[in-house]
């Protein structure tokens, strides 16, 4: 995926500048908030903190709180920038922690040039912090600095430059040497590569079974071998009696290589004389030392790993390092061990043999996902390798003593799911499922700048081939005042495309008994937001995206014309509202004004439908403001005629009603009140029973509570189409794009 130098710019300045923040955990809303918070009643835990140090972690931030140390000399793809220049870098490994498993980051760059200094430094906030990542330090300096800091220091200290692709790769290695039916202790395996992450992989391949003296090691220079004299002490273990001296020589008869080193090191000639059933980790980044490709045409009998999403078995550190900072942090840990690396390679390794969820694979667009030689080791985004990895590493720290206190471990994975929920990873998922099979996306309004930048993203991110429809002259006018390039991106004029008339004549057989003119259909489809339409009726592209500049019930009224309704016959707008830890959606807060009993059932149909089709569960309360026949009037008896529909026709359905808001959201009132409701768990779906609910609901949540709101999304139409609202930005149009481009896929796998 190419990135734009300014879209990187523009993502790093915009808004508040970086990426991250510092927010309060406690009020500080009054004098007495005031008084807690700090002078006088910060005292108090400051005196017991003097007499038990370890009620730091009772009463302060330090037991989430992880340092990302770094001097700059050795950033990954830059080289020794220096340690302000390595800033960017250490806020986005402070975003990769708190989004993947919620560890609150410092990132410190260090004028620091010496292992001394920076050991003296990472002594110095040890009382801060819980632990230290040391990152893009150069070797061998990083392997002092972390050696000297682990004797020194009572928290734990990981060096992910050393040690994340060590254990995700070993994770690879275990599982790939299982489905090749070779046992670790057999197998040969040849490094190209001796920097920091080669030598620390080896090292931990070696406490996995593989045979120190079955390890060649390939630098600069060539093999290290014993009689050479220009080694460092990290690679003399490796320094075995050998004839070979390159890496051609090496590889020949090896079951195993591990690319830590440059693109292009290795040629399609070295891999035929690799072993049957070679093991191939080409992990140079972003270019591999090979390409799948190339090994595939010369070994189709290898099994490869690179450090690339597109391909499968990416090894990517982001497996790693969140997750074992956050076992370690939760027990207190003193340290990062060698059994806790360990136990997460190990759970890492036995994760991937697990039945894969469908919101896995959802999340990758496919529809089969199993253990085997294209799937050694699990997904990114795949949510349960926070409660897989974290609780074997608290578990591994637990066993070796090294843990200030002992967890029960179910309890943990349970708090572990609460603490951080899935829904983070919901739009992240969505996207790489619609990057799979990639759909015609139309955004009619062609010369609006965030139509512009979104179709760029959509073309950029694979999410879809994006089409703007407009006058090309003055689309290209305003592309080029936001420095927007439109390679990749189609522009259609709909006064002078070759399908106007046919799409003229088509809506004109559509509407002719309902007045519409030949002449009327010819002038209606030179609007942008008419031909986008129609080109998704025609079938011309899979969904559209549009209404930045329209008045939304003019906009449904050219959707009506142009795409229709469904079977049901009922359309109606679903908000989508995404807050920490939970996903809601709120329907109908668009359409319908007021929608009887059986519109109701039909629109909450649709939206059960919609939540399936994104990878969750719906469960569905409709709302009113009586429980279950507490208050009769009209309004609550069409909501209870609504659920007793849903009941006979969809008897799996998840769903209930009328009931509260109030009822709908308590698990705790459902079992104790209404323990014969069918709905015992808190409502995902929510249907209100009238537009004004509707619509003053999703907004009090989408404002008071923080919530990310997308939407609306339209169902109920006979094709994916979906109207924006006037105050969208660009990553409200590409997540509306996303939405769409699921939705068109769903609609062409039903085909």
């Amino acid at each position: 995926m190419a990135v734009r130098r300014q879209d990187a710019l523009d993502y790093h300045s915009q808004g508040r500048p970086g990426k991250i923040e510092i927010r309060l955990t406690k009020p500080c809303k009054t004098q007495r908030d005031l008084s807690l918070a700090y002078t006088p009643g910060v005292a108090e835990p400051c005196l017991d903190i003097e007499k038990n140090p370890e009620d730091v972690f009772r009463y302060t931030a330090r037991g989430n709180l992880v340092a990302v140390v770094s001097n700059g000399t050795a950033v990954l793809g830059l080289g020794d920038i220096g340690a302000l220049a390595s800033k960017p870098v250490m806020e986005g490994k402070g975003v990769l922690f708190k989004a993947f498993a919620d560890v609150d980051v410092f990132d410190l760059e260090i004028n620091a040039p010496t292992p001394e200094e920076c050991i003296a430094f990472c002594r110095m906030i040890e009382p801060t912090v819980g632990g230290i990542n040391l990152e893009d330090i150069k070797a061998p300096e990083c392997f002092e600095v972390e050696e000297r800091l682990k004797e020194l220091l009572h928290i734990p200290v990981f060096h992910d430059d050393q040690h994340g692709t060590a254990i995700i790769s070993g994770a690879a290695l275990v599982n790939a040497a299982e489905v090749v039916g070779k046992k670790l202790a057999d197998l040969k395996c040849v490094f190209s590569g001796a920097g920091a992450s080669a030598l620390a992989t080896a090292n931990h391949y070696v406490n996995l079974g593989v045979k120190r003296e079955h390890i060649t090691i390939v630098d600069t220079k060539g093999v290290v071998h014993s009689e050479r004299t220009d080694l460092n002490k990290y690679k003399k273990p490796y320094a075995h009696k050998t004839k070979a001296r390159t890496l051609t020589e090496a590889l020949v008869g090896a079951d195993v290589l591990v690319g830590l080193s440059v693109a292009g090191a290795v040629t399609p000639p070295m891999i035929e004389k690799m072993a049957p059933k070679p093991i191939i980790f080409a992990m140079a980044n972003p270019t591999p030392e090979i390409m799948p490709e190339e090994v595939k045409a010369v070994r189709p009998d290898a099994i490869m790993a690179t450090g690339r999403s597109d391909y499968p078995n990416q090894v990517n550190n982001v497996l790693g390092f969140p997750f074992i900072f956050r076992g370690a942090l939760d027990v207190g840990a003193r340290a990062i061990n060698e059994e806790m690396k360990m136990a997460a390679t190990r759970a890492l390794a036995a994760l991937a043999k697990e039945d894969v969820p469908d919101q896995v694979m959802h999340a990758y667009g496919l529809d089969r996902l199993h253990f085997g030689p294209e799937y050694l080791i699990p997904k990114p985004l795949d949510p349960r390798v926070l409660l897989w990895e974290a609780p074997a590493v608290a578990k591994a720290a637990m066993d070796t003593g090294v843990a200030r206190k002992t967890v029960n471990l179910d309890e943990y994975r349970a708090a572990l799911e609460e603490r951080l929920g899935h829904a983070r990873a919901l739009m992240r998922g969505l996207t790489e499922r619609a990057k799979r099979s990639p759909q015609r996306i139309v955004f009619p309004e062609g010369h609006d700048t965030r139509i512009i930048r979104a179709a760029r993203v959509v073309a950029d991110e694979g999410i879809g081939t994006p089409t703007l429809i407009g006058n090309p002259t003055l689309v290209e006018r305003a592309a080029a005042e936001v420095e927007i390039a439109l390679d990749g991106v189609s522009i259609v004029d709909p006064r002078t495309a070759l399908a106007r008339d046919a799409y003229a004549q088509a809506l004109w057989d559509r509407r002719h008994r309902k007045g519409l003119t030949v002449a009327a259909a010819r002038k209606l489809v030179e609007d942008p937001n008419y031909y986008g339409s129609m080109m998704v009726a025609a079938g011309d592209a899979d969904a559209m995206v549009s209404g930045i500049e329209l008045y939304y019930p003019d906009k449904m009224h050219a959707l009506m014309q142009t795409i229709g309704g469904d079977a049901g016959g009922v359309v109606s707008g679903v908000f989508m509202l995404v807050l920490d830890k939970d996903v809601f959606f709120v329907a109908d807060t668009t359409v319908n004004y007021d929608p009887d009993g059986p519109t109701l059932a039909t629109i909450a149909s649709q939206t059960a439908r919609l939540v399936r089709k994104l990878g969750l569960t719906p469960r569905v309360g409709l709302l009113s403001f009586s429980n279950f026949g507490s208050a009769r009037t009209a309004d609550s008896e069409k909501v209870a005629l609504a659920a007793r529909i849903l009941h006979k026709d969809e008897p799996d359905l998840e769903v209930d009603g009328e009931m509260m808001a109030e009822t709908a959201l308590s698990p705790e009132v459902l079992k104790s009140r209404y323990p014969f409701s069918r709905l015992q768990e808190r409502a995902n779906v929510l249907i209100c029973p009238d537009l004004s609910s509707g619509n003053i609901a999703y907004q009090l949540l989408k404002r008071l509570g923080n919530a990310e709101a997308i939407g609306p999304i339209l169902v109920g139409l006979a094709k994916p189409a979906h109207i924006l609202q006037r105050d969208v930005d660009v990553q409200d149009v590409v997540n509306m794009a996303v939405i769409a481009a699921v939705d068109a896929q769903e609609r062409a796998a039903r085909r």
